[in-house]
């Protein structure tokens, strides 16, 4: 089943990068969250925003303002990268600390 997450997963991130940009994808990292929540992002070059698969759907994450680190917001969902770890709010759950996989 993961396999096929992936799969779809980078099928849409292909598709996105297709019709929003020209540019190539640079990053793709999976994370699993205390709360069990998993979930793959992808960053492209040329773009702020985070592209996700969470909870069986894509969501596109414009990149917001923050003092340090990075945090993505939209669509329900927020990620926050920072030096101390990574943090994913979604679906009204609170917020969960993660892990790259």
């Amino acid at each position: 089943m993961n396999r096929r997450k992936h799969s779809i997963f980078g099928a849409v991130v292909v598709v996105v990068a297709v019709v929003s940009s020209p540019a190539l994808a640079q990053t793709f990292q999976s994370y699993h969250c205390a709360d069990g929540t998993q979930f793959l992002v992808g960053f492209f070059q040329n773009d702020s925003r985070a592209f996700l698969q969470i909870d069986g759907r894509a969501v596109t994450l414009p990149r917001r303002l923050t003092l340090s680190g990075s945090r993505y917001s939209g669509g329900g969902v927020t990620l926050k990268i920072t030096k101390i770890g990574t943090t994913v709010r979604h679906a009204k759950r609170p917020t969960t600390a993660c892990e790259l996989t």
